[in-house]
């Protein structure tokens, strides 16, 4: 598997060297389509808006009780540059404290000292696994779609439980009642439209928003990479009916699936379909109930065609949940009270060789009851408390085993289909209290246990379509996350300042990491690689934005700690975790230039990530091993980098356009994707480092038209 690990980057490598060219070339052609003017004439109406929220504006952050929630504004973070031109709600997600990205090629992020595998991502209540395209270099959300959307930062409501560092909650945006509207936008890589409109006045509505890339039609267009393949798409679907005064209706379809393939080595195809059904019953002004019925699907299938064998990894994670919530406001109280259920099935994408290896499926059942309540104690003071009970039960239908300190197979039994294998039970307290000093200042402090029994761990510091995954199992325990958090928020009289400081403390229980030796390419049971322990994560967020005048923006920093001690692992001593950073910093700017002209420029620095490098080697047969005295005991270098853009927007008779163009990393310093170690006979060591960088300096230009 090194060769073509090696061989994809390599690709990656070589198809950045080309992928430069072609977009200066497109660059150029873009330029020439807005000069022949002819679009006017196919427009029809100007009124399609920007996406956009409520405004989580300085004194709402003010007066929020849950500590370390994020309310995304949608409108603001898409004016922020993206890459290629495409705006990205996850991108820009990673610029806010305590929030890092991983990595170039990668669209996963890691919040306060987690993984990418830890975050749980929901759209319209459905998990959602590897939310992003082509490897990471698009987000599987499209910002046309959404409504909005909340981070919470490992302190969640008691309604919200399956990631251990975050819960991400996004909603897509319900279609108008009263109007038709429609847009497109046409990028370098990649074009979307979105449609929407009443179905029936007043009464049902629909919102359609889609995507493609064009990539494959670039590649065959040159002979080296004529034979391979490199594209994705994704739709989403949103019907509201209105059933009654008192009755709601929506169903809500998504779709996203990538294709890759490199010629005579490797296919890859993986994607995520989610299907929720919302029905939302009024009782009074101050009581609502709430009932979903939710599918997620999200499936990988990945083959290696290599020395005449065929190497195939396949997996799939599946859920079918039923949830039932209800809102109540009783006075000073807001109480929220629910349950749902979830079938859950998950096949590990282990390496199938020659078909003779046989896949590792779990099934299980998990429920979860929740209350919570929102308490306005005094005028300056609000207690948001809750408490959750998670309840999971392995499901027979599959061998299960025993296995010994050294991952070897001592038992194997074979339960039948539906019987319950092992039950957890976890209870997870949750509480945050506001105290407001005036009306500018206010303090939090709050404590949370969640826990997670979906693991997926990655070879490195970052997120794949790739990583195999598992479930809590008779051998894997649920992952249990206690954070504690204080912090302060103040804003200036005028509200054109805020400020934000926060400091946490998380300690987690069953952390997983790889055995020593083994990777996701090793060829055995999933369950069998791993080993838990324990780990620790802990720093200081530090955020300060300017949010009046022609000039916007933020600053937001993170000084941070993530250690593990697992048996087994590092001589069973604390050791940094791949996904260690020290200091992380985000500076953006956006900049009001005209009524038409719009600026805006992202720097980011962070420290390097860390990792494992050989302290020795040594020859058998002439094949070079090394040996590796410590888990990440070193750093690759830092990454920093400057994007900037701007938008021009102009009204014409019946439509909005707007043209966006930009430099996604302007002064092209090469971060490292990839670093790997080979032989070098010239050096003292005999071993050199070699680093892979995906992107240079990669121009951008969109057009987008709205009517």
């Amino acid at each position: 598997m090194a060769g073509v690990w090696k061989r994809c980057c390599n690709f990656a490598h070589d198809w950045n060297k080309d992928m430069n060219k072609t977009i200066i070339i497109l660059t150029g052609l873009l330029w020439a389509t807005a000069a022949n003017g002819q679009t006017d004439t196919i427009v029809r109406e100007d009124s399609l808006g920007e996406v956009t929220v409520t405004s989580h504006s300085a004194q709402k952050r003010i007066s929020e009780v849950q500590i370390g929630a994020e309310q995304v504004d949608v409108a603001t973070l898409a004016k922020v540059p993206a890459m290629f031109g495409e705006k990205d709600i996850i991108r820009s997600l990673q610029l806010l404290p305590g929030v890092k990205s991983d990595g170039d090629g990668s669209s996963g992020y890691q919040v306060r000292g987690g993984t990418a595998a830890q975050n749980l991502m929901l759209l319209d209540g459905a998990t959602v696994y590897n939310a992003g395209h082509l490897m990471g270099l698009f987000s599987t959300f499209n910002d046309d779609a959404l409504a909005g959307a909340t981070l919470y930062k490992g302190l969640v409501p008691a309604q919200l439980g399956g990631g251990s560092s975050s819960v991400f909650d996004a909603t897509t945006r319900p279609g108008d009642l009263q109007h038709y509207h429609c847009g497109a936008t046409i990028g370098l890589l990649s074009a979307k439209v979105t449609a929407e409109g009443p179905i029936k006045r007043d009464k049902s509505s629909f919102l359609f928003a889609g995507r493609r890339s064009y990539l494959d039609l670039f590649l065959k267009a040159t002979k080296k990479y004529r034979n391979n393949t490199l594209n994705f798409y994704d739709v989403n679907l949103r019907l509201n009916f209105k059933l009654s005064e008192r009755d709601r209706l929506t169903v809500a379809l998504f779709r996203g699936h990538d294709n890759m393939g490199l010629d005579g080595l490797m296919d890859m195809d993986w994607g995520n379909t989610t299907a929720t059904v919302n029905w939302l019953h009024t009782f009074s002004a101050a009581h609502y109930a709430n009932t979903q019925l939710i599918y997620s699907d999200f499936a990988d299938d990945i083959g290696v065609d290599m020395l005449s064998f065929n190497y195939r990894l396949k997996g799939y994670i599946r859920h079918a949940t039923l949830r039932h919530r209800q809102l109540l406001t009783l006075g000073r109280h807001q109480l929220n009270m629910g349950l749902e259920t979830t079938y859950l099935q998950l096949q590990s994408a282990e390496w199938d060789i020659i078909l003779l290896h046989q896949r590792e499926k779990r099934n299980a059942w998990t429920s979860a009851l929740w209350v919570g309540d929102e308490w306005a104690v005094t005028r300056g003071m609000t207690l948001s408390a809750g408490l959750r009970l998670h309840h999971f039960s392995v499901l027979g239908g599959a061998p299960y085993y025993s296995i010994d300190r050294e991952g070897n197979i001592t038992a194997t039994t074979h339960p039948a289909g539906g019987t319950v294998v092992k039950t957890y039970v976890e209870l997870e307290p949750r509480i945050s209290t506001k105290w407001s000093i005036d009306e500018r200042n206010s303090l939090r402090i709050g404590y949370s246990r969640t826990s997670q029994d979906v693991h997926a761990v990655s070879a490195g510091a970052m997120s794949m379509p790739f990583d195999r995954y598992t479930m809590t199992s008779n051998i894997v325990a649920p992952e249990r996350a206690d954070q504690v958090a204080i912090g302060w928020t103040g804003i200036t009289r005028d509200g054109g300042y805020d400020f934000t400081a926060e400091a946490y403390y998380k300690h987690i229980s069953n952390v997983y990491d790889y055995r020593d030796g083994k990777s996701p390419f090793s060829e055995i049971e999933m369950e069998r690689l791993l080993l838990g322990g324990k780990g620790r994560a802990y720093g200081l967020e530090i955020c300060a934005r300017k949010n009046t005048g022609r000039l916007t923006g933020w600053l937001a920093y993170t000084l941070s700690w993530s250690e593990n001690k697992i048996e087994g692992i590092n001589r069973g001593q604390w050791y940094t975790a791949a996904n260690d950073r020290r200091h992380d910093l985000a500076l953006v700017g956006i900049y009001q230039l005209t009524g038409a002209w719009e600026l805006s420029a992202v720097w980011r620095y962070n420290t390097g990530q860390a990792l494992t490098a050989p302290s020795a080697k040594y020859e058998v047969d002439g094949t070079t091993y090394y040996f590796y005295a410590e888990r990440n005991g070193y750093r690759a270098p830092a990454y920093h980098r400057l994007d900037i853009s701007a938008t021009h927007t102009k009204k014409l008779r019946r439509m909005t356009r707007i043209w966006s163009v930009g430099l996604y990393n302007a002064y092209c310093h090469y971060n490292p994707y990839v670093i790997r170690f080979e032989n070098d006979d010239e050096k003292p060591t005999g071993t050199k480092a070699v680093q892979t960088s995906l992107f240079g300096i990669v121009p951008s230009v969109a057009l987008t038209l709205k009517f």
